[in-house]
């Protein structure tokens, strides 16, 4: 039976800065009508244009998910994406002064606060989840990560990672508000002291802090882990926020050492699939 469509009941901001630019930013939930989607709104800009938060518009996914659609570009939106995906939002405005969403601690928390503090509003149209019919599969040498026909959203996550306190992680988890709030978003995204100087020198992580970011020397973490595999607690949730951009799905979601981009790649196997089955 199928659920009716939700957003949220009041306006709820939120302050801080981007973790790869490193810009202030305040961020603006607000209630949308029914099929309006995830729509990112830049109001700095003139004209306050907007983008939906829909894998087409997708144009880079180098260590964080872009999006795009003329002048409106928004970037690192993935952390705010596997947020609404795992509590359920279909409708929302989200304005924003800079092109990143605040970093908040480095996981999706901040936002799942947010949704819980504006409330949930049920709507009247129904919720359009689609239910992946067929198997999809993407590689890249070692790593790989497929969706088979499943009954519900399911998550399976091995990382597999060199550095002596990590080694191979493993989650495995239906994708459900309660456990995503509690064992899923508090999560932060995991950082390499080695990589930090190439990453600033790219433009990247400069905002990023022993605060907002689960950091690594050669040998120890320098900052307080939340889990002892909280590497791949965060690595699903990237994937949850990445296949978000396809709306609400039903699938069996197997993984290993993916990536934004294998993520968006799936997503667009997945598209074509909606594509050929609706109308």
């Amino acid at each position: 039976m199928s659920k009716p469509q939700q957003t949220i009941k009041q306006a709820v901001s939120y302050q801080g800065i981007g973790l790869h630019s490193g810009e202030p930013v305040t961020m603006v939930f607000k209630p949308a009508p029914e099929d309006t989607g995830i729509v990112f709104v830049r109001t700095d800009i003139e004209g306050h244009p907007s983008v939906r938060a829909h894998i087409d518009n997708v144009t880079n996914t180098m260590r964080a998910t872009t999006l795009e659609n003329g002048e409106a570009k928004v970037f690192t939106v993935e952390h705010v994406l596997a947020a609404f995906s795992a509590m359920n939002i279909d409708n929302c405005y989200i304005e924003m002064d800079s092109p990143e969403p605040p970093v908040g601690d480095g996981s999706s928390a901040v936002f799942v606060d947010l949704i819980e503090r504006a409330g949930l509003d049920i709507q009247t149209a129904k919720r359009r989840v689609y239910k992946v019919k067929k198997s999809h599969a993407v590689y890249d040498e070692d790593r790989f990560i497929v969706i088979l026909p499943y009954d519900g959203y399911r998550m399976t996550f091995t990382s597999i990672n060199s550095h002596p306190l990590l080694g191979t992680q493993q989650c495995d988890f239906e994708v459900t508000p309660e456990y995503f709030k509690e064992h899923i978003g508090p999560a932060r995204t995991i950082g390499f002291m080695k990589e930090l100087e190439q990453l600033q020198a790219m433009g990247l992580a400069k905002g990023g802090n022993l605060d907002n970011a689960l950091v690594y020397d050669d040998e120890k973490c320098l900052s307080v882990p939340r889990f002892d595999d909280e590497l791949v607690r965060h690595k699903a949730l990237d994937v949850i926020g990445d296949l978000f951009l396809l709306g609400p799905i039903e699938g069996h979601v197997i993984a290993l050492k993916s990536s934004h981009e294998l993520n968006s790649r799936l997503a667009h196997s997945i598209m074509e699939e909606i594509r050929e089955t609706q109308p």
